[in-house]
């Protein structure tokens, strides 16, 4: 390990269409998933030899099915890259896929590794149910299954039970805090549907989506078109009976889908060729109350901006991920520095989707792609994640 920190610098970002719960990509393993992007990722770069990758690092906020516990290590081999390329697999729920991200420039920037790819993966249709392991053999009666796809399982008795509300409760609690009406909410989301769709008319993700081979899926598949107030309005509350705002349309879905970032040192850059996207400048982490996480990245953000040397003026693009309308008008009243036109350019995951640990390693990408494409200037990416943690990521070119 060096003594002075190493330039960390994204040479290229993929990802596949996001599907759909039980849509396009249902039929697809999340190994095979994850594997496309490697594999996707490796071939854009002709230059580099895949036995020069050290390692590579995959967000996976499941691992209880064919994730098979080391998506990471499963996704190098099927994708083709030398046995001699390891793969490690991390779980920070929705920031599955940015901790990848961190934990691989971290890695770079010591010296630990000169190229590394860093991504993430989540087939929430293929998502396994599980049966736990009763306490003494032969048990007498029924026994309870759980769905791992998304939320609480199995929870320790002994964990407060403020903390254990569904995620869409915690949406609500936002939007008392903060005063946040359902039409404030439906409002967010249509925007986010009209900027998705008008980003892929546009032709803004042809640099970063790489479809699905077998697969008939050209774009995000949850993104609507035509969604309007009036469509939104007739949606009832999915949390509150009385009273509620959040609803199925103002959230973001259930996905699949799957992204990587390549990810080098000084070394590594010569290696692929290539100019980068962008360089990483400052990551940071927080905890807050977990029946509040969705406000978790309003400190993150500013912890990250404060090690970057950087202010909410400074940025030219954000990425702030959409569990919920009401989790980020939640973050932006947190942030009244930030002009809130810079958030989600290209839309969000209300409309583009949410496979859990794929998709701080999309919106990653995403920002990277769009300095690339304003030829230079600061992008912030930023996630809120279940059990009461926020993640911020900083870049810049």
């Amino acid at each position: 390990m060096s003594g002075q920190l190493r330039e960390v610098y994204i040479v290229d970002a993929v990802r596949t269409p996001v599907g759909k719960y039980g849509g396009a990509l249902s039929k697809v393993r999340p190994d095979d998933l994850a594997a496309h992007v490697v594999a996707s990722l490796v071939a854009r770069t002709p230059e580099l030899d895949p036995a020069r990758i050290d390692d590579v690092f995959f967000g996976d906020a499941n691992a209880a099915g064919e994730d098979n516990r080391n998506v990471a290590r499963m996704a190098a081999l099927l994708a083709g890259l030398p046995v001699t390329v390891p793969g490690t697999t991390v779980n920070r729920l929705c920031g599955s896929g940015m901790e990848a991200v961190i934990q691989a420039a971290r890695a770079v920037a010591v010296g630990d590794v000169s190229v590394a790819v860093a991504g993430g993966v989540e087939s929430m249709s293929r998502a396994p149910w599980v049966l736990p392991k009763p306490e003494r053999a032969f048990p007498v009666g029924h026994q309870e299954m759980y769905s791992t796809t998304l939320g609480w399982r199995m929870v320790n008795p002994r964990m407060d039970p403020r903390w254990t509300i569904p995620l869409g409760e915690s949406a609500e609690l936002i939007a008392d805090r903060h005063g946040i009406t359902r039409e404030q909410q439906d409002a967010f989301a249509v925007a986010s549907h009209e900027k998705a769709a008008r980003a892929w008319k546009d032709g803004l993700y042809e640099a970063e989506v790489v479809p699905v081979d077998g697969v008939d899926l050209a774009r995000d598949e949850t993104i609507r078109d035509n969604t309007s107030m009036q469509a939104l309005a007739r949606l009832k509350p999915a949390f509150r009976k009385d009273g509620g705002t959040v609803t199925a349309g103002n959230s973001s879905p259930l996905n699949d889908g799957a992204a990587a970032l390549l990810i080098v040192d000084e070394e590594g850059l010569k290696a692929t060729g290539r100019e980068p996207l962008a360089r990483v400048r400052a990551s940071a982490v927080t905890g807050i109350e977990p029946d509040y996480f969705g406000l978790a990245p309003v400190e993150a953000v500013r912890k990250a901006l404060a090690k970057a040397g950087k202010g909410f003026g400074d940025l030219g693009t954000v990425e702030l991920n959409e569990a919920f309308a009401a989790q980020v008008l939640g973050c932006l009243a947190g942030w009244p520095e930030l002009d809130p036109s810079l958030v989600n350019p290209r839309g969000g995951a209300i409309a583009v989707g949410h496979p859990l640990g794929a998709s701080g390693a999309r919106i990653a990408g995403a920002v990277a792609h769009q300095l690339a494409a304003a030829g230079s200037g600061t992008g912030l990416a930023a996630l809120c994640i279940g059990v009461g943690q926020g993640l911020a990521l900083v870049l810049e070119r």
